[in-house]
């Protein structure tokens, strides 16, 4: 496990390297546009999940983040379906549990 945190974090210094940003949670709303791509097929899963669990502009960020990390520790070079939903189950476990 140390071997792939390990990884995920020289993955996420290389992706940007040159700018203030050293790790995927630090991403801005222009970061994540520009290292997030997400497929059609993706982009409606996530808004239906939006949808469904009447999460707002942050959660969507965050959701985007937490995917971006869980493929980083896939050694992934895109989010994926399984990435996503991971953290959208994240997500909605945090929302169980507070609210």
């Amino acid at each position: 496990m140390r071997a792939r945190v390990q990884a995920a974090r020289e993955r996420q210094l290389a992706r940007f390297a040159g700018s203030k940003v050293t790790s995927n949670a630090r991403m801005t709303h222009a970061h994540i546009r520009a290292h997030i791509p997400l497929d059609p097929a993706l982009g409606e899963m996530l808004q239906q999940a939006m949808e469904q669990l009447s999460l707002g502009a942050r959660a969507y960020d965050r959701i985007l983040k937490v995917a971006r990390t869980i493929a980083d520790l896939a050694a992934s070079d895109r989010v994926e379906q399984p990435h996503l939903l991971e953290a959208i189950q994240y997500r909605s476990l945090d929302r169980s549990v507070f609210y």
